[in-house]
């Protein structure tokens, strides 16, 4: 019997993200020649596996689609190992339309439903898998239809299988998943700034410019049994709190390409540092100079270890911004 891999993903609402890439900014009503344009295999918990997996870790993504759709054999030619569900309709397409400055729109398609056998054959294959495994990650949106505290039934139900949990997913699933209690909390939960103020119930605004506020709301989390936070600031970089510290970091400079999927890199980059066995202020750093990696690319690719650059990260112990912070020197590059 093969090892387990180390880490599980599971996207239950995939995609192939198709990124249009525009001359100039967008005119509403009118002609538009487009530029090169790419198509990549997506969600939340695919864009994880990629970058996981363009690492050279062992990962394993869980999905649902049949065997013939498009975006399995995408991911088959890139070498990423798979446990698919099938289902009858195709994967849905999401779009995003890419400015010269950066500028993102993202026009996602809702996805199909999955029925309750589909949900469990899920359940079932993400189960088997994660026994041995040392992360699984339940990324992105939940297709139409699906119970909103499905994720947190699925933290519940892998805890007998030793893997720690990390979820990523934003709005009423998010929502659900703390409302469930600390049974449901996962190990680490990666919020953005909206979604943080979601749970707060404060304006996205007060969370990017009151740390105070920021930190009320992370320590809420912690209330709730959430074990670490890594919260994603997008240029601003990103804050991890744990029970061992609170460390921020500031990314490099880089001229933005592309934001689809900055987020699901800077967890990569964590859990490859935590792969690694790198220290909480490390992680944090490994996770911001992935994201920036990853805005520097166009459309949904995903950085290889020689494009991320941890050295030109700063992190500091605290919260930036206030007055008890202090820089914490690199160990290195990146973590791999």
């Amino acid at each position: 019997m093969s090892p387990s891999p180390s880490v599980i993903t599971l996207t239950a609402n995939p995609s192939l993200d198709r990124t249009l890439a525009l001359p100039r900014p967008l005119e509403r009503g009118g002609v538009v020649r487009l530029g090169a344009s790419s198509t990549e295999p997506g969600g939340k918990g695919v864009n994880v596996s990629r970058a996981l997996a363009a690492a050279g870790t062992d990962v394993l993504s869980v999905l649902p689609a049949a065997d013939d759709d498009p975006i399995v054999g995408a991911l088959r030619t890139r070498g990423l190992a798979l446990t698919t569900v099938p289902v009858s309709a195709p994967v849905r397409t999401n779009y995003t339309l890419a400015e010269p400055d950066g500028t993102t729109t993202k026009l996602n398609e809702p996805g199909m439903a999955l029925d309750e056998d589909t949900r469990e054959a899920l359940a079932a294959a993400l189960h088997r898998h994660a026994a041995g495994a040392r992360w699984v990650v339940l990324s992105g949106s939940l297709p139409p239809g699906t119970p909103l505290d499905w994720y947190a039934t699925l933290v519940v139900s892998l805890r007998d299988t030793g893997a720690r949990i990390a979820v990523d997913t934003s709005e009423a699933p998010l929502q659900a998943l703390l409302a469930t209690g600390p049974a449901a909390a996962p190990d680490l939960l990666k919020p953005n700034a909206e979604e943080l103020a979601q749970l707060a119930g404060v304006p996205e605004a007060d969370v990017l410019a009151d740390p105070d506020v920021a930190l009320t709301a992370v320590r809420t989390l912690h209330e709730r049994g959430v074990a670490q936070v890594l919260l994603t600031l997008g240029a601003d970089g990103a804050v991890l709190s744990t029970a061992e510290g609170l460390w921020s970091a500031a990314p490099p400079p880089v001229a933005v390409r592309s934001t689809v999927g900055a987020g699901d890199c800077s967890l990569a980059g964590y859990l490859l540092a935590d792969l690694a066995g790198a220290a909480p202020a490390e992680r944090l750093r490994n996770s911001v100079a992935y994201g920036a990696a990853s805005a520097s690319l166009p459309g949904s690719a995903v950085p290889t270890p020689a494009q991320v650059d941890g050295a030109a990260v700063r992190v500091t112990a605290g919260f930036a911004g206030t007055s008890s912070t202090h820089t914490v020197p690199a160990a290195g590059r990146s973590v791999r």
